[in-house]
């Protein structure tokens, strides 16, 4: 799962970045509300956490934009502002929850889940369906048919972001930046490696395969 982290405070993004990485999300990071605004519309999370004090635009006015955009991604929003009227507006804007700085991390995380949990995210649900094969957001859990799938972190990542694209070519590079979070490094293999071990896992010991290779390309997983 993948969150897109808006704030512009390097002590917060430091530890909550770190926090999210640890419990297995993909975390990208925004430090001023234009920046927010662009990767939020090119990318797709599952999350948004948002800052209401932000360089070049301000928290309210880039939750509105995303929201005037049919951008359904639940945001929460982080904020020193602690009355009453201010929480409302925060809502009003679009945001699905609020919490006030300082916050304990524990807490976030749970919030993080409940919002996961109501399936209003941008794919629709906390769970992933190609033909026979099951993905579980929440509680990891991969089934073919009625066999059960025990997949690695990163296997388990690689596979949702497959299943999140169903039918659509997907690149090594697309899965280094989403699943490993960095660059591609034309050196490295290590998409394949992960991708030969998640192949054995989903296809060996079916007649029908569904991962495919488009070779000089990428993958594409298939019904």
């Amino acid at each position: 799962m993948r969150i897109l982290l808006v704030e512009d405070d390097h002590k917060i993004v430091s530890f909550v970045k770190k926090g999210l990485q640890e419990s297995g999300f993909a975390v990208d990071h925004a430090p001023d509300g234009e920046e927010g605004l662009h990767m939020a519309l090119k990318e797709s999370y599952d999350v948004m956490i948002i800052d209401l004090m932000l360089p070049k635009r301000d928290g309210l006015s880039l939750i509105e934009t995303l929201r005037l955009q049919k951008v359904t991604t639940p945001i929460i929003i982080l904020s020193a502002k602690r009355s009453v009227e201010e929480r409302v507006i925060g809502l009003q804007k679009g945001s699905d929850d609020y919490m006030v700085k300082p916050f304990a991390f524990t807490e976030l995380l749970a919030r993080i889940r409940a919002l996961l949990r109501r399936g209003t995210s941008n794919v629709n649900s906390y769970s992933l369906q190609v033909g026979e094969l099951y993905l579980d957001r929440l509680t990891y859990t991969v089934k073919r048919g009625e066999a059960d799938i025990e997949l690695k972190p990163k296997e388990f990542d690689i596979l949702e972001y497959m299943m999140k694209h169903s039918g659509q070519v997907v690149t090594r590079t697309m899965l280094m930046e989403h699943v490993w979070n960095f660059q591609f490094d034309p050196s490295t293999n290590v998409v394949d490696v992960h991708m030969c071990r998640l192949r054995d896992k989903i296809d060996k010991k079916f007649a029908h395969k569904m991962i495919h290779t488009i070779r000089g390309v990428g993958y594409v997983i298939k019904e």
